[in-house]
């Protein structure tokens, strides 16, 4: 296999979370991510499709950083079923967070189904130069 189909695209279905501990019924989705990082901030991109930014709750507690979103359903009252593909339910995932996270400067945007998450990290964890001085 060479280094060129390591990098193909690999379309995945929505998986459905094993065993769910919730209280409420429903199906329960893991949302794919991407997860990039610089010297200055890691960057997550998690695939949310059908989540609006009012069923969005992204909570910080205890160095845990929880994503959960709801899909609503798109049909009205007054339509009648023909064929359901897209399941809905609802998407929830979680991290761990270091010390090395400025937790109090993460961002985050939603964008055509895409969490774009910023963890910018902290002053003590950037990589610096150290000058050297002639003695």
């Amino acid at each position: 296999m060479s280094h060129h189909d390591n990098k193909e695209i690999q379309v995945k279905e929505k998986q459905e979370v094993r065993a769910p501990e919730q209280t409420q019924p429903g199906l329960v989705f893991t949302p794919a991510v991407d997860i990039f990082e610089t010297d200055q901030e890691i960057t997550v991109l998690a695939d949310l499709p059908g989540v609006k930014s009012k069923g969005l709750n992204i909570d910080l507690r205890d160095n845990v950083l929880t994503i959960m979103g709801v899909i609503e359903p798109y049909e009205n009252a007054a339509e009648q079923d023909v064929l359901i593909e897209y399941e809905i339910g609802k998407y929830f995932r979680q991290f761990t967070l270091s010390n090395l996270i400025d937790q109090a400067k993460i961002d985050a945007t939603l964008k055509n189904g895409v969490l774009h998450l910023t963890l910018p990290k902290a002053e003590a964890a950037k990589p610096r130069k150290i000058e050297i001085k002639a003695a």
